[in-house]
């Protein structure tokens, strides 16, 4: 009895809409009418097969979204991680001055708007902007980082002497495997710098909060026979901070996985389709071109590519039960 008014707000708040989008990615609902009353009809798993086993646009679609969101992961949950340790562990340290003022610079970016940060990289990284001027100074010639579609492996290839093959079919979800290794575009790099430079200064708390709960005779102990900063910090402070790493990981999966803001407010999956994302190609096929069964489809894939992720990261770096 107790539990029954949470029960009743998860049902009404989570299993029902839940249901019902799951209802609508395997019906033909374009939007018109209501899709629970008749105006949709059962079509199994067409939606899904069409965007996974076709060979038409859909399919090739979501395959750049995939291989453009891979690359996204792939770059920024290390490099958020890896930098947001570091960050924690230097205003950690009572040697720094003004530990206080770099807290708050470091996490300015975490709380100022997606939108804001990304129109000011919009001016930032325009074919006259601030880093083109900059690499100019250098003596560098900067790209039109927002219009090249460029995959940055393909340009490494290229430097070496390696072009594209005349005929390469397709290999996965309507790419070939060419188009597999490109690499993230140009214009990606820029959200994955974007997105580095945002979410580092929250996750840098939580590293910090955990480092300030982790015991210090260990690390005393360790000093005393003769550990290097170095050492210590990869023996002793990061084993104890798994748990932590866990989290920041898992929860940098999930939001790089749902990156969105940051491509609608500005390429709109441009240039070449080479910053289109799932959570994005979602919505530009449900509210743009009326597909809402397939736009709802994306998003179930796209879940289920989160859970795996999520579980995948629980087996490798979750706590493990003691063995007794």
């Amino acid at each position: 009895m107790f539990l029954a008014p949470a029960g009743v707000l998860l049902g009404l708040f989570l299993v029902v809409p839940i249901a019902m989008a799951f209802w609508v990615s395997i019906s033909d609902w374009r939007g018109v009418g209501n899709p629970m009353t008749g105006s949709a009809q059962f079509v199994g798993a067409t939606n899904y097969t069409e965007l996974l086993g076709g060979d038409g646009l859909a399919t090739k679609d979501f395959g750049r979204a995939m291989r453009n969101n891979v690359y996204y992961v792939l770059a920024v949950v290390p490099l958020q991680t890896i930098l947001a340790l570091t960050l924690a562990v230097l205003v950690h340290r009572r040697v720094v001055a003004g530990r206080g003022f770099f807290r708050s610079a470091f996490y300015f970016p975490s709380v100022t708007s997606s939108v804001a940060i990304t129109v000011v990289f919009l001016f930032l990284f325009s074919a006259t902007g601030a880093m083109n001027r900059l690499l100019a100074v250098l003596g560098v010639e900067g790209p039109n980082w927002f219009a090249d579609p460029r995959g940055v492996v393909h340009l490494f290839l290229g430097a070496l002497g390696v072009r594209a093959p005349y005929e390469s079919g397709p290999l996965l979800l309507g790419l070939s495997w060419w188009n597999w290794i490109s690499g993230p575009s140009v214009a990606m790099c820029v959200f994955i710098v974007l997105a580095v430079f945002t979410t580092s200064g929250t996750f840098m708390l939580l590293f910090l909060a955990a480092l300030q709960h982790l015991p210090g005779e260990v690390e005393e102990a360790a000093v005393v026979d003769g550990a290097t900063p170095w050492q210590r910090l990869r023996r002793i402070t990061v084993p104890m901070l798994r748990p932590t790493l866990f989290t920041v990981i898992t929860l940098g999966l999930i939001g790089t996985w749902q990156m969105f803001d940051q491509v609608y407010t500005g390429t709109g999956g441009t240039p070449g389709k080479t910053t289109l994302t799932p959570a994005y190609l979602s919505y530009q096929v449900s509210f743009e071109q009326q597909e809402w069964g397939r736009g709802a489809a994306i998003a179930f894939l796209l879940f289920a590519i989160i859970v795996a992720c999520t579980l995948v990261g629980r087996r490798l770096l979750g706590e493990r039960e003691d063995p007794r």
